[in-house]
């Protein structure tokens, strides 16, 4: 009987030290995330969010974007049917709500 209540005594312990662990491991990722785009500036979210649009083949419109990226070799003139992947519309989303969150002005 005792082996048995060793046993179940010790289920929990493990179990909580898993979950303690991969709590660490996705809150570490996490705040490494969080870091590196907090670490960003206006700037850089910006530069960001228009390379997307750059690679895309998309001709800007203002004169900053124009300066700073050039529309040379561009031959998609409206925003809405440049063609980008999941991952490209999701980082976009995000960047755009972290200039927001920063009040980054354009």
């Amino acid at each position: 009987m005792e082996r048995i209540v060793a046993r179940t005594q010790a289920a929990p312990a493990s179990t909580l030290r898993r979950w303690v662990i991969g709590t660490a491991v996705a809150l570490a990722g996490t705040l490494a995330a969080t870091s590196y785009a907090s670490a960003q500036s206006c700037q850089d979210l910006w530069i960001e969010r228009n390379s997307y649009y750059k690679q895309a083949g998309y001709c800007f419109k203002t004169d900053a974007a124009i300066a700073y990226f050039g529309n040379q070799g561009c031959y998609i003139n409206n925003e809405a049917a440049v063609r980008l992947s999941r991952y490209a519309r999701n980082r976009i989303d995000e960047i755009v709500r972290l200039e927001r969150r920063m009040g980054c002005n354009y």
